[in-house]
């Protein structure tokens, strides 16, 4: 949870550093001569770093400042990129053009930056073969993949077969 900054006589610190509006740096006052300077200016005492020693205060209009803050908030909220897991799905007896479509759309995806699940689907008496022979058609797949990737999670029995997860490799 956000806290909302000190503002004021909310300020519980004895020395503040003070910051000007205009971004100056007006050094480290008591909070009586802080508090009375922001008065002068007909502004507000805002607390904008409490933990530091001494915690940092800014001289300005705390509406101007809030705002000023969800938008920051909301700038680096859009620029965060999350990271899909994307599912392809083949089977052991998966032709060659198409396992090499599907490759094609897994590069696609890791190249974008997002995880890729390979699925080997097993439908009834296939899930009894042996694991290494699914591996191996597993791997028929991966081999495919044209960027560099590294396996995240290792082929691993599932519930519709056999799954590996690969992200882009870090060059």
């Amino acid at each position: 949870m956000i806290q909302k900054p000190r503002i004021n006589n909310q300020i519980r610190a004895k020395e503040l550093r003070v910051i000007g509006p205009e971004g100056e740096n007006l050094g480290v006052l008591v909070f009586g001569e802080a508090l009375k300077k922001a008065h002068e200016l007909q502004l507000d005492l805002i607390e904008i770093s409490p933990n530091a020693v001494p915690p940092i205060a800014k001289i300005a209009d705390f509406g101007r400042f809030q705002y000023e803050e969800k938008k920051k908030q909301k700038l680096a909220k859009t620029k965060a990129h999350t990271v899909e897991v994307k599912s392809i799905q083949v089977k052991v007896g998966t032709g060659e053009h198409d396992l090499a479509l599907k490759a094609r759309k897994a590069s696609e995806w890791l190249a974008e930056g997002n995880r890729v699940r390979v699925d080997l689907f097993l439908p009834g008496r296939s899930k009894y073969l042996d694991f290494k022979f699914l591996k191996e058609r597993l791997d028929r797949i991966l081999k495919l993949v044209e960027i560099p990737y590294k396996v995240t999670e290792s082929p691993k029995k599932s519930p519709k077969g056999l799954t590996v997860v690969i992200e882009k490799a870090n060059a």
